[in-house]
């Protein structure tokens, strides 16, 4: 499940609770955060769609954490 970005999920990402936060180029606030599950993924791809998207890429970066931050790259 996507959490949208709040100053709740912010929080919760600072303490831990998410496994992934997921940035849009060039935007300095991350969209929302999540666990990178396939459903995840398949959420992240029907958001692009219906944005109009033709297809989505994901740049990922580890953290030394274990943490990821996702960078999502939508075409069309």
């Amino acid at each position: 499940m996507i959490h949208p970005y709040s100053n709740e999920t912010q929080t919760r990402w600072d303490r831990g609770d998410f496994k992934v936060q997921l940035n849009q180029p060039n935007n300095t606030r991350p969209m929302g955060f999540c666990d990178g599950s396939d459903a995840d993924i398949a959420e992240m791809q029907e958001m692009a769609e219906s944005e109009g998207a033709d297809e989505m890429r994901i740049d990922k970066k580890l953290l030394k954490s274990g943490r990821e931050i996702w960078t999502l790259y939508g075409g069309g």
